[in-house]
């Protein structure tokens, strides 16, 4: 391993978010992007051929040293690591809305999911996982809203161009009928919130959103 890719493996394991290649450059300005690339390609060569327990993944327009998939519901259950704070439904399913739709209204939103978007807004705002990426051109200009790059870092993406097709979800959507019992007896297969927090896990449980308006819903605290 030489020193450069020493020095971005030292830089990529004190950090706590995704790293750009700008601020890995700013490391050695002596360096070029392509060199910052080459040392980044032997640094994920490394952890993969040597079984290791992380991995170095591009993820959220940077990149991150991060443990493996398979080895992190062990992490999670020991309670080492911190948990983020759980999303509420409400708020997975306006964060989906935004995600295909972006950028998109506040009227949007509300229409298709049928209740009231502004509580759920300020919280996905303060979080950081939204923010405002322009105005409309309807009446009085309204604020549009579009995914940051900490929503990519929490569902282990590089860009939202690898989200999910929408025909993917619609099947993985589909209730789940017993081959030998009476359609009566479907039913739908439901997402834990626990299930939010799996690194390189897309969350689908919101995008139900996009099929219809949403049923009326007890009050939450992102509601």
């Amino acid at each position: 391993m030489n020193q450069l890719t020493k020095l971005l493996e030292a830089a990529l394991y004190s950090a706590s978010r995704p790293l750009t290649l700008n601020e890995l450059k700013a490391l050695d300005a002596t360096a070029s992007k392509g060199d910052i690339q080459a040392a980044l390609e032997e640094l994920r060569v490394l952890y993969d051929s040597g079984d290791h327990g992380v991995e170095l993944v591009q993820v959220a327009e940077g990149y991150q040293i991060l443990t493996r998939p398979e080895l992190a519901e062990a992490i999670a259950d020991a309670r080492i690591a911190q948990r983020p704070r759980k999303l509420s439904g409400a708020a997975m399913e306006t964060l989906a809305i935004i995600s295909y739709r972006q950028p998109v209204g506040r009227a949007e939103i509300e229409e298709i999911r049928g209740v009231a978007a502004d509580g759920v807004l300020r919280s996905l705002t303060e979080r950081g996982l939204i923010d405002v990426a322009g105005r409309g051109e309807g009446l009085g200009r309204p604020l549009l809203y579009g995914t940051t790059p900490k929503f990519l870092e929490m569902i282990g993406l590089a860009d939202v161009s690898q989200l999910p097709r929408l025909e993917e979800l619609a099947v993985a959507l589909t209730p789940v009928v017993d081959r030998f019992g009476d359609e009566d007896d479907v039913q739908e297969d439901v997402l834990t919130d626990a299930e939010v927090e799996k690194p390189h896990v897309v969350e689908t449980t919101a995008v139900e959103a996009d099929v219809g308006p949403a049923t009326a819903e007890q009050p939450t605290e992102d509601s």
